[in-house]
């Protein structure tokens, strides 16, 4: 048997796939963050910069909006945080847990109702 770690005929170590999982998972964890920070981002430009550009007669819209994108970000980040542990447990196990197509639901469904709302209200203004 070779020692050539790109041979086919060499034996498989599982422990490798679960190392490979458990790094994705984290990796996966740090996107949800990374979603999340944009989201308080955006929600922090529609409420307090949208309406400065567009001279805005009516702030609280914006703010509505602004504060729709920064639920978004908190959910993204106890989300996320719970579906690292939910992925860390299985992977462990050696089973593979669902994504939760709710909150993925009202994520998606949010962000365009929110993103649309935002564009909406700039045309109107401008």
């Amino acid at each position: 048997m070779s020692d050539d770690p790109f041979d086919p005929r060499r034996p498989i170590d599982p422990r490798d796939y679960t190392r490979r999982t458990l790094l994705a998972n984290e990796r996966t964890y740090l996107a949800w963050w990374r979603t999340g920070i944009t989201s308080l981002a955006a929600g922090l430009g529609s409420a307090r910069v949208a309406p400065e550009l567009a001279k805005a007669k009516h702030v609280w819209p914006y703010t509505l909006l602004g504060a729709g994108f920064a639920v978004i970000g908190l959910i993204c980040f106890a989300y996320g945080h719970l579906r690292r542990i939910q992925v860390d447990r299985a992977v462990r196990r050696g089973e593979f847990a669902e994504l939760s197509h709710a909150v993925t639901l009202v994520i998606s469904v949010g962000g365009v109702l929110i993103a649309a709302g935002l564009v909406a209200l700039i045309i109107a203004e401008g």
